[in-house]
């Protein structure tokens, strides 16, 4: 039933991305001709908001556009990877031209140069002039242009940021030149490269013998994927590695999870504030987006620093969140516990009537803030020590 479910919702995904493609000529001075797009923007775009999106440069768009489109409105609406603007190009009866290479290097040449200029100095910067688009860009290409997609690595600042090479056709030494500019990049650039066991024969050895040059290399600027998928052909693993894909690139923008609360949070050295804030500042570094830190994940932390016995972060991430939004209760709520945990009742009991005053959260009402204040105030005040009007850190 689950997965019937999951498969009505990517078809309507799917439909949905559809109709909401528009359709654009685009007159070439590198390529001397006109050339068709399929874009399609995030929805409820709005090119007057300040958000900015992530673009995905698909080849051959006229048969893998929409598998990506789905698999990204599919991702956005569990907000699993940000909104982002898709730009397909039709390539047809030009896709040889498009990806001719020399055949040492496997770098583009003649033609295949000028569809490369045509990417890098006029599609590029058209797609960035007419709309929102943050500075990380992705690049999906499949057997002769997911070859071609590598060539965008060998500027000194790579063109991508993210390549998503889908059983790459590799020419000429152009894996060899790959393994060796990713071993000395100085960019942050995500790198996934997949074939499954039923792949074109030729081109599953060479990739395969591909990742084993990847896999071992040491770079910190470098995050590799890699796929042997099981059952699928050389046409069929689209869908599914476009998935993991999307999945892998974008696992930071993700919230919170249990596996990264268990595994990274909760042996942070360090407050869990600033633990959170510098996996934010990461997202803006990596994929351009200047995204809001949830309470929801605020209250993660909370819980985090409970097991932790770590009643400072508590008190800083109640700060953090009045600093994100002063409207609510949360931040006070916590900075009201740290000082009741502390034993300076006088103080929480003026946070905790503070907080009542704010908007109320999800799971902590009023009442249940009125029941800390009442219970508080039954305590003896010349126990407390503390001043207060003196702030904490």
């Amino acid at each position: 039933m689950k997965n019937a479910l999951l498969l009505v919702f990517s078809i309507l995904c799917c439909a949905q991305s559809y109709a909401q493609v528009t359709y654009e000529k685009f007159e070439s001075r590198q390529l001397n001709s006109t050339r068709e797009l399929k874009i399609k923007l995030p929805d409820n775009y709005d090119p007057e908001s300040d958000l900015k999106h992530p673009v995905i440069i698909v080849f051959d768009a006229e048969y893998l556009f929409e598998p990506v489109a789905g698999q990204v409105s599919y991702q956005t609406y569990f907000d699993e990877m940000p909104k982002s603007i898709i730009v397909g190009i039709i390539q047809g009866e030009e896709r040889f031209y498009d990806s001719y290479y020399d055949e040492v290097s496997g770098l583009p040449f003649e033609s295949g140069d000028r569809f490369y200029k045509f990417i890098d100095q006029e599609l590029i910067p058209y797609i960035d002039s007419q709309y929102n688009t943050s500075k990380f860009k992705v690049a999906v290409g499949h057997d002769l242009m997911g070859n071609f997609i590598n060539s965008f690595l060998f500027q000194d600042t790579p063109v991508f940021q993210a390549y998503i090479n889908l059983s790459p056709d590799f020419k000429g030494t152009m894996n060899k030149n790959v393994a060796q500019r990713l071993e000395w990049l100085e960019n942050d650039v995500f790198y996934y490269m997949a074939t499954a066991d039923k792949d074109i024969k030729p081109i599953r050895d060479r990739i395969r013998n591909t990742n084993i040059d990847l896999k071992v290399l040491d770079n910190q600027y470098l995050t590799y994927y890699f796929d042997d998928l099981v059952g699928d052909s050389h046409y069929t693993l689209v869908s599914g590695a476009l998935s993991k894909a999307l999945d892998r690139i974008f696992e930071l923008y993700k919230p919170l999870d249990e596996k990264e609360l268990k595994e990274k949070a909760l042996p942070y050295e360090g407050t869990l504030d600033t633990y959170i804030v510098d996996r934010y500042k990461r997202i803006d570094d990596l994929f351009g987006i200047s995204k809001p830190i949830s309470e929801a994940e605020l209250q993660e932390l909370i819980n985090i620093a409970d097991q932790r016995e770590d009643i400072e972060s508590v008190y800083k991430i109640g700060k953090l969140a009045n600093k994100l939004n002063p409207s609510s209760s949360f931040g006070t709520y916590y900075m009201a516990l740290h000082a009741e945990k502390l034993g300076k009742t006088k103080k929480a009991v003026k946070l905790y009537e503070s907080a009542l005053t704010l908007d109320e959260m999800s799971h902590i009402n009023r009442e249940f803030i009125m029941s800390h204040v009442e219970g508080l105030k039954v305590v003896e005040d010349d126990t407390e020590t503390e001043d207060d009007d003196d702030e904490e850190n």
